[in-house]
């Protein structure tokens, strides 16, 4: 019989026994008073043989509502996007799912190498000079940003956008609190950056201030008006983006931004409930040495012939600590490989072709909305994702759609009473035109 793992025998367990010193299991416990061991059975299942655990555990996980079976208008920072069947074949190859950190570059160059081409392509996507070799998430890769820009700046308040993603928000003012840094959220004002309350709230105190392209209710945010406004005052400009937008949107680096940040997970990774992610971290060569985590580079062996190794790490174990500006221990490499080998996969022209899909799908979604009576709550460009008002909780209208085998979009009211009502439908180049037209018609009864 094949096992995924080696089963232990009793004659194992004796050869153990053995090896310590002691003849069974009692008197290897025999130091803990007898007063205090559990004698009574534990309540768990009786154990079962391997077929019949496999029959019961494929049972319980065909009740989850997956993306094969469903189909899906989830989006919110997690998206159902293709993946090119590569992707999988590459990160199954045991000198990938099971390396280390590359300290040793003459064993790793296949592992640096693949950092390295990460690194690479998100600069060419973000319009940035430098990239990381990638960090856990979008959520902790703006953190990271909104840190770097305090002390950079050696200023205590950083401004935030509401139209930032809410679990990012949060993860920013945790970040923060541990360093007496305030974070002050700007209203948004039909789904944007209010730009007089930021006039109003911006001044020559304030470390930077933060924004999403596109945002939250998938609106695109003025990223040249923003730049402008926050220059003059000295601050950093931080962009949360999706760099899947980045193949059809101007890039943040082209429009002023000192620091972009975000999630690769659109790029071959898997929506898996919500993670493992792999966020990227770009910025102006002026702030290359203030990256958190590592930096490959390339250069060139005794002979001349091409190699990479680990060029910067801003980590404490790796410098003096009060020069460090982070505490990051590690970074997502197979997941940051997932994403480079997506992005090769597509090329250029797919990116771009993948991008400019996810405009046009949500724009005819949108237009089947408002042609059937629904109010869509924030006019205006958006990208892959956009807002429409119900006339009930959006909690019972995805329990009804979800019996029709649809996944429906996030319920605003989560994060925002004002928004009660209302959801954040997204639309990705896998969704069909007759997908969005069963959608639209199974809402109809619902519409506001």
């Amino acid at each position: 019989m094949k096992h995924r793992y080696l089963p232990m025998t009793e004659s194992d367990k004796q050869e153990m026994l053995e090896a310590v010193g002691v003849q069974s299991i009692d008197e290897l416990f025999s130091d803990i008073p007898e007063s205090v061991r559990f004698k009574g059975e534990y309540n768990i299942k009786p154990a079962k043989t391997e077929p019949a655990l496999m029959k019961e555990l494929t049972l319980l996980s065909q009740k989850n509502a997956d993306l094969k079976t469903n189909t899906s208008f989830l989006g919110a920072g997690v998206y159902d996007h293709y993946m090119p069947i590569i992707v999988d074949h590459v990160l199954s190859r045991s000198e990938f799912y099971t390396a280390y950190t590359p300290y040793q570059p003459e064993i790793s160059q296949g592992e640096l190498q693949a950092i390295f081409e990460f690194q690479t392509m998100i600069c060419e996507l973000t319009g940035m000079d430098v990239a990381n070799s990638s960090m856990y998430d979008g959520g902790t890769a703006l953190a990271e940003a909104a840190m770097l820009s305090a002390g950079h700046t050696k200023r205590k308040k950083v401004l935030i956008s509401s139209s930032v993603h809410p679990e990012s928000k949060e993860v920013v003012k945790a970040y923060a609190k541990g360093q007496y840094i305030e974070v002050i959220e700007i209203p948004h004002s039909d789904g944007i950056t209010d730009m007089d309350a930021l006039n109003e709230m911006i001044g020559d105190d304030i470390a930077a201030v933060v924004v999403q392209y596109p945002n939250f209710f998938g609106r695109i945010e003025p990223l040249a008006e923003l730049e402008k406004v926050i220059h003059a005052h000295k601050a950093m400009f931080v962009v949360s983006s999706n760099p899947l937008s980045l193949g059809a949107l101007t890039p943040p680096g082209k429009l002023g931004a000192d620091i972009v940040a975000g999630d690769a997970q659109v790029f071959g990774i898997p929506t898996a409930f919500g993670g493992p992610h792999c966020g990227y971290f770009s910025v102006t060569s002026k702030l290359m040495r203030k990256v958190p985590g590592r930096l490959v580079g390339q250069t060139v062996d005794e002979n001349g012939k091409r190699g990479f190794v680990l060029t910067l790490q801003a980590r404490e174990q790796h410098i003096r600590r009060d020069k460090a500006t982070s505490n990051i221990c590690s970074n997502q490499a197979l997941n940051a490989l997932a994403a480079s080998v997506a992005m090769t996969a597509l090329g250029k022209k797919g990116v771009k072709e993948m991008a400019v899909a996810n405009l046009q799908k949500a724009h005819y979604a949108k237009q089947q909305f408002k042609a059937n009576g629904f109010e869509i709550a924030f006019e205006g460009a958006s990208f892959n994702e956009f807002v429409i008002k119900l006339n009930t909780s959006v909690k019972e209208v995805n329990k009804a759609l979800l019996e029709k085998g649809i996944i429906g979009g996030y319920d605003l009211g989560r994060d925002d009473e004002a928004l009660c009502n209302h959801m954040l439908v997204a639309v990705t180049e896998l969704r069909t035109k007759e997908e969005i037209d069963t959608f639209v018609a199974e809402m109809g009864d619902y519409r506001a």
